[in-house]
């Protein structure tokens, strides 16, 4: 069984599984909120955020910035991006390994695990960790019925840690 997983494809249906999911289940959906932060708490933080967005958007006003111009960042924590420079679902993933260790208690040996529950994250960039990442997605892979696979670069060389990966996962028995 041969599966492409593009970009567009694992956007698109994050896409669907996020409406899928704000539909609700049952005979009475709650009704969609329209506070555009709905998980903050209202406050003066709150307010200034939504303050400046409502001025840099508004057209024509003495504020206004473009959209060509403008810049995206998102605050995950709380923490400005340079106190926690990692991807949010990298943090994730290591939290998900650490809630779940007590059921695998080979990863207390096992990188890149080992590292992780010893806090260790250093290492989890090397390219001895990217290879076993491909080792171990590849032995999922199969367990899962998945044999092979395209690797949708996006028209860009691989090198480095993905390199080391798609490596990893061939050597594991992964046919790309």
């Amino acid at each position: 069984m041969a599966v492409m997983l593009s970009r567009r494809v694992v956007l698109a249906a994050l896409f669907a599984i996020g409406r899928i999911c704000s539909i609700g289940i049952g005979a009475h959906a709650e009704p969609q909120s329209t506070d555009p932060l709905p998980s903050w708490n209202d406050g003066p933080t709150k307010k200034s955020i939504l303050d400046f967005v409502a001025a840099v958007t508004k057209d024509g006003g003495p504020d206004y910035v473009a959209p060509a111009e403008r810049i995206a960042t998102i605050d995950n924590d709380g923490t400005l991006w340079i106190e926690q420079p990692i991807y949010t679902q990298f943090a994730f993933a290591i939290d998900r390994v650490k809630a779940t260790a007590n059921k695998h208690p080979e990863w207390k040996t096992q990188e890149p695990f080992a590292s992780i529950l010893k806090g260790d994250l250093k290492g989890l960039g090397s390219m001895d960790q990217a290879k076993r990442a491909g080792e171990l997605l590849a032995e999922r892979a199969k367990a899962a019925g998945v044999e092979s696979c395209v690797f949708d670069r996006g028209g860009y060389q691989y090198h480095g840690r993905v390199k080391a990966l798609a490596e990893g996962a061939r050597e594991g028995g992964l046919v790309f």
